[in-house]
């Protein structure tokens, strides 16, 4: 039974691709409704909601667990207290309520594991050719979900500024991008150390995306001599090594 289990967490059949899909799904679900849910007042309904997000991140959790081959790296992994502070927050809301947003760092390893990034360049012409692109962009937006994400769990109790997660991404925004209107602050010595590294890590994840976005384009094709992956779309030989290269193309320059 486990090893049918780990066949659609680790394996390369479709059941497995359709698998990791489905979990990529509920990932993107799940961020949805906590941001969703940050608008409204808490119901015995949301509350109820919670508890089934909280269950089914628990079994996938104690799933992962009793495949992983080295238990003890796994609780090295940021993605691993992520998924624990997302259960906590879901089924113990005294806890934390609201840090269910974390589950976006599972979300974020999910989409950077070997499996789920070759399936997404078989199955998606636009992934194959802007992978770059759409990796510095789902970086870079992972950073500002999980930032506005943890000023409105920290700040929503105690700053009459931030009333819901709109307020703190606003924020976010302003500070990521130098802006800085001033009309919403930060309190304490905790909040304006998210200010700080809004500033530092956003704008090195925002000059990434644009150095993607603007740099020549570039294909994937590993060289079999030497591996250099990029190289420019008419490209015949590796800048690298020189090897002839015979990249699949479809006529289009």
């Amino acid at each position: 039974m486990l090893e049918k289990i780990r066949s659609l967490y680790e394996g390369d059949t479709p059941q497995a691709h359709r698998f990791r899909y489905a979990v990529l799904t509920f990932d993107f679900i799940t961020v949805f409704f906590v941001v969703a849910t940050s608008f409204f007042q808490r119901t015995a309904i949301l509350e109820f909601a919670d508890a089934v997000f909280g269950i089914l991140i628990l079994l996938d959790f104690i799933v992962r667990f009793l495949l992983e081959r080295e238990k003890a790296r796994m609780w090295l992994r940021l993605a691993t207290w992520a998924d624990i502070a997302a259960v906590l927050s879901f089924l113990a809301p005294i806890t934390g309520e609201g840090f269910g947003f974390l589950r976006i760092l599972r979300t974020l390893r999910l989409l950077h594991t070997y499996q789920l990034l070759t399936r997404l360049r078989q199955d998606f012409k636009f992934f194959r050719e802007n992978e770059d692109v759409v990796l510095a962009s789902i970086n870079l937006g992972v950073f500002l979900f999980v930032m506005t994400g943890l000023i409105y769990a920290t700040q929503e109790s105690v700053n009459p500024l931030i009333g819901n997660y709109a307020d703190a991404l606003y924020f976010t925004v302003t500070t990521l991008t130098t802006t800085g209107f001033g009309d919403i602050t930060l309190t304490g010595s905790w909040g304006r150390m998210l200010s700080v590294g809004v500033m530092i890590f956003g704008v090195t994840l925002f000059l990434r995306l644009l150095q993607v976005l603007f740099r020549p384009s570039k294909v994937r094709h590993e060289c079999e001599v030497c591996g250099l992956v990029l190289h420019d779309a008419d490209a015949v030989h590796c800048k690298h090594c020189g090897t002839v290269l015979h990249i699949r193309t479809e006529g289009e320059i």
